[in-house]
């Protein structure tokens, strides 16, 4: 199968750091289908060797074993080529369009790595020219809009254009790995699911921390935080994927309508329960890793005084029968003490103990999502030391079952960018999300986002936390209202 992916924004930073390596191992791995070009869009006046040249010295950056050969390169610039627009001028997309028939590929993949703002336009354009034809695919990155009404209007005019299966939406955190096994863990065996619910488990925690601060990304980060950033697109995934009912297929629809009911399902917010469920913070000086940081006020591109979030953590329930009354907690952040992002399934105590566990100790399992991959399993056992049979009186040791996917299957695994670009070119939709998915999600979090623009008109911004600690004392208060406790902390 032929193929042309025509990559918008081609020699920015999103296509020289994830999507032109991504594509690179994709082809190392004799995963990426023959006959096929990469055809880099962008303003810059570069002929087609010239943006080879740029690509080859932006890999040479690339460490470790991700990094090609010279052999390798040579091989992969083979693919790439570049056309030179601005997307603003429809004779460029007729100049495109033109570039694109002399070839005829069976399918063409156009990739808006640009900002979002120019989404409508530039979908709009390649109708005008007469590029949104059957064999045709867009890619949409985050952010997809600022609020449900700018989302809304992204996707009527990108589906004025394209339908709804020819839209991939695109979340990376879904192409991951640990993802994958999580659905596989869910849905692919028969031992959790009699525990997948209210009676067994007593909370559930989905926890996303960075150590780096907004680094060189500070202006755009200013106008978006955490909340649009992290829990509007990433988090809510992942508890859908934690959240879903069972789907009668592993079809795309199937899997998308089971995550929209999650979506519908969570319970909506009242004044009290902002005021009482949601933490918002913002990072301040402090020590991380024995070196000084600076505070998110002191960056580059931040805007003096701002009340851009830096850290959220909430609670919600998902108000259906499975998990009525169960807590989810999530928890998102930059500048903390880990990098590190898990899902922490706490199960309820045994109903009767004729053993003694530590205080406060529970089984959990924990879904490692990063930078490790992999399954823990949190059991009590007797210690080694004891002699006979356990007897009421002898105090269990917690023990863990650990499984690592890197060990268990090589470390040399398809990343997330490789999976989901793959996909694309091959139509397969599970891993991307659907309008009505967004649209939900939106609508979930517009309180919160008009709740703090209420208290920064009273003059009440963000908590500080103080960077390279896990946010303010207020998250941990916030579960231990519920008895609950973050894993950190158990």
């Amino acid at each position: 199968m032929s193929f042309d992916l025509v990559l918008f924004g081609g020699t920015g930073d999103l296509a020289w750091r994830k999507l032109l390596p991504a594509l690179f191992q994709a082809q190392r791995h004799g995963t990426l289908p023959a006959g096929g070009r990469i055809i880099g869009v962008a303003r810059d006046d570069l002929s087609d060797a010239q943006y080879r040249a740029l690509i080859a010295s932006r890999f040479a950056a690339v460490e470790g074993d991700k990094r090609p050969s010279a052999t390798e390169f040579e091989r992969f610039a083979e693919l790439l080529h570049y056309v030179r627009m601005d997307l603003s001028q429809g004779a460029d997309y007729a100049r495109l369009a033109a570039h694109l028939r002399a070839r005829g590929a069976d399918t063409v993949v156009m990739y808006l790595a640009t900002a979002p703002t120019l989404f409508t336009t530039v979908c709009e354009q390649l109708g005008a020219a007469g590029l949104a034809t059957p064999a045709t695919r867009v890619v949409l990155e985050k952010p997809l809009g600022h609020d449900l009404a700018s989302n809304r209007a992204i996707n009527a005019a990108v589906r004025g254009v394209f339908s709804e299966r020819q839209v991939f939406r695109i979340d990376h955190y879904l192409g991951k790995p640990s993802v994958q096994n999580l659905l596989a863990l869910r849905f692919g065996n028969a031992l959790f699911e009699p525990l997948w619910r209210r009676e067994t488990v007593a909370s559930i925690e989905i926890t996303i921390a960075e150590q780096l601060g907004v680094e060189k990304r500070g202006a755009f980060y200013d106008g978006t935080g955490a909340l649009r950033d992290m829990v509007q697109n990433h988090a809510l995934q992942l508890l859908c994927a934690i959240g879903m009912e069972p789907p009668i297929n592993a079809h795309a629809d199937a899997i998308r309508d089971e995550k929209l009911k999650v979506l519908r399902s969570l319970k909506g917010w009242t004044p009290e329960s902002l005021a009482r469920d949601v933490v918002r913070g913002q990072y301040a000086a402090g020590q991380l890793a024995g070196e000084a940081v600076p505070g998110y006020l002191q960056e580059p591109g931040v805007a003096p005084g701002s009340r851009t979030e830096t850290f959220v953590a909430l609670r919600t329930e998902i108000a259906n029968w499975r998990w009525a009354g169960v807590p989810f907690y999530i928890r998102t952040g930059k500048r903390l003490a880990a990098h590190e992002a898990h899902i922490a399934v706490h199960f309820r105590e045994a109903p009767h103990a004729i053993y003694r566990t530590p205080m406060g100790a529970a089984n959990r399992l924990v879904i490692h999502l990063q930078p490790r991959d992999g399954l823990a399993l949190h059991l009590f056992a007797a210690g080694q030391s004891q002699r006979g049979p356990a007897t009421a009186a002898q105090t269990l040791a917690p023990v863990q079952l650990d499984l690592d996917f890197d060990q268990r299957f090589g470390r040399e695994r398809v990343g997330a960018y490789e999976r989901l670009l793959l996909d694309v070119i091959d139509g397969r939709l599970n891993l991307f999300v659907r309008s009505d998915e967004q649209e939900a999600a939106w609508r979930w979090v517009e309180p919160v986002l008009q709740s703090w623009r209420e208290a920064d008109e009273r003059g009440e911004g963000p908590r500080p936390y103080a960077s390279g600690t896990w946010g303010p004392s207020a998250a941990s208060a916030l579960v231990a209202k519920s008895g609950h406790s973050w894993m950190e902390e158990v």
